[in-house]
């Protein structure tokens, strides 16, 4: 049986977990970094038309995208602003498992609060929608042992 780590730790408990929602994993090896990538929908039944922060415009299937990156601070290069969340893990050692389980188990939270803000968000006046990734709420749902961790993948 393969080593664990945190790709394959992240898939499987993912898609345990958050089976409900589109959800990928990207793993930039040249950059160090994991990416968890997740979309929500939403029918837009009144066809206002809406655009996204590209200017892509849109008045079925309203489609969220966002992502959640886990990056080595001494190797990794991004632009925070570009995630939901950054969360570093150190280098080869990787992240705890009570971190790892921590995130996904938020994730699910703020995806299914983001869900129904969505679908508020086509029936209200409001001008943006977004999700947000509370740090302290996150840091309540890591529970346990520190000590066990799951490392970065290997190449």
């Amino acid at each position: 049986m393969a080593k664990m780590t945190m790709t394959t730790y992240l898939d499987n408990y993912l898609n345990k977990t958050i089976p409900d929602y589109e959800i990928a994993l990207d793993w930039d090896t040249k950059n160090h970094t994991i990416e968890i990538i997740f979309r929500l929908y939403a029918e837009n039944k009144e066809q206002i038309e809406i655009s996204d922060v590209d200017g892509v415009a849109s008045d079925e299937i309203i489609e969220f995208e966002d992502g959640i990156l886990l990056y080595d601070p001494k190797k990794s290069q991004f632009d925070a602003e570009d995630y939901l969340a950054t969360i570093p893990y150190e280098g080869k050692k990787g992240l705890p498992e009570n971190q790892l389980r921590g995130i996904v188990d938020y994730l699910k939270e703020v995806l299914d609060d983001g869900q129904s803000d969505l679908l508020d968000f086509l029936t209200s006046d409001a001008e943006v929608f977004e999700l947000t990734w509370n740090t302290e709420k996150y840091q309540s749902y890591i529970k346990g042992d520190a000590n066990s961790y799951i490392p970065y993948p290997s190449y």
